[in-house]
């Protein structure tokens, strides 16, 4: 109770103030400078007194109210107050940049950062105090929908990130696909060596310390030993060629990622395997259960949980380091990062990371809820 209140109160407080002092924009006549900052007053004109009213009133009844009506109240006026923000930027951007050149970018600044997070986070907490189905996932679900009512109304067409976004849909679409497949591919190779890794009893030892020193080895660096030793392999075995393999591409991310995601994936098999203790063990041979009965009835149960919960770790990390798959040619969300680095491109940059963030986000609350909802089901 304590952290929500104090967490309430300091919203209420300082997100009027934030938006006020802060700039929510920043005006460049095109996407490689930063641009001069826009203050509030410019930058959401009417919008800006109705959206700092909602912002302040928001967070307040969440502070101090107790019941789920007020917490569901206080989440219809965060929401509000996001969408007159977000309508508020778009129309200020599309005022500012009238009769300029098509150049010209009204990118989003440190203030509409700040107040867009300080909204969803203290949405996500009302959702949860209202006690809506999935609470965060509910709020996140809010949140989309009104960003997507907002885009096809075209209300945030100004804004730079959306410009980029038009100019890039298609790159985007491909991009993303790439980024999912490298990921689920190198979960699915990561599980598999996981598995045969078990079956070798008597080398646990010898596995859990060979899995916990490819953490030790930088990504970048990893990636790039595995570029030299394909290109030696298909060199002196060239007609691995024939079969598609390639010393650039998706193979050596798969490779690299996967042997990352190796630690979590074997530390989670390894507490399923003992989740079952010698009690419980001996009591199903006492009632003469079978080993497969037993496998079904007692060590999957006992030990789910603890399996979801290191997939769910190697499935994040999986997210974020299939982004360095782009500096292998194997395409993915971290292309879109790299070209706005290289172009000085902060919108670009933010095209590719900020579904790289959403992903990650969706990953872990899907698979942590799970994870929670089998330890409620099997408690240990």
């Amino acid at each position: 109770m304590i952290p929500r209140l104090l967490a309430a109160l300091v919203a209420a407080a300082l997100l009027p103030t934030a938006l006020l002092l802060l700039p929510l924009l920043h005006l460049a006549p095109n996407r490689l400078v930063s641009g001069t900052p826009v203050a509030a007053a410019d930058a959401l004109g009417v919008w800006l007194w109705p959206c700092l009213a909602l912002a302040a009133l928001g967070p307040g009844l969440l502070a101090a109210g107790r019941g789920k009506v007020t917490a569901g109240l206080a989440g219809l006026t965060c929401l509000g107050a996001l969408a007159l923000l977000l309508a508020g930027l778009g129309a200020g951007a599309a005022e500012l940049t009238a009769g300029k050149s098509l150049a010209t970018r009204a990118r989003l600044a440190s203030g509409a950062w700040a107040g867009m997070v300080v909204l969803v986070a203290a949405l996500t907490l009302a959702a949860r105090h209202a006690r809506l189905p999935g609470g965060g996932i509910t709020a996140s679900a809010g949140a989309a929908g009104l960003l997507a009512c907002l885009w096809m109304m075209d209300r945030l067409d100004a804004l730079s990130l959306a410009v980029e976004l038009r100019a890039r849909s298609d790159t985007l679409g491909v991009a993303l696909r790439d980024h999912l497949v490298l990921t689920l591919g190198a979960l699915g190779l990561g599980a598999g060596l996981t598995v045969g890794l078990a079956l070798w009893r008597r080398g646990r030892g010898t596995v859990e310390l060979a899995v916990s020193g490819v953490q030790v080895v930088p990504a970048v660096a990893l990636l790039g030993g595995l570029v030299a030793a394909l290109s030696a392999l298909l060199a002196d075995v060239p007609v691995l060629r024939t079969y598609g393999l390639s010393a650039l591409g998706g193979l050596p991310a798969l490779i690299g990622i996967a042997a990352y995601l190796l630690l979590p994936l074997w530390r989670g098999q390894q507490a399923a395997r003992r989740a079952a203790s010698p009690a419980h063990l001996a009591a199903a041979d006492a009632l003469g259960l079978t080993r497969h009965q037993i496998l079904a009835s007692i060590r999957l149960p006992l030990g789910a949980p603890l399996l979801v919960g290191g997939l769910r770790v190697a499935a994040i990390q999986a997210l974020g380091l299939a982004t360095l798959g782009a500096l292998v040619g194997a395409g993915g969300l971290g292309t879109l990062v790299f070209d706005g680095m290289a172009q000085f491109a902060p919108d670009l940059i933010l095209l590719g990371a900020l579904p790289i963030i959403s992903l990650s986000l969706a990953t872990e609350a899907a698979l942590g809820g799970l994870e929670t909802a089998l330890r409620r089901r099997w408690p240990r």
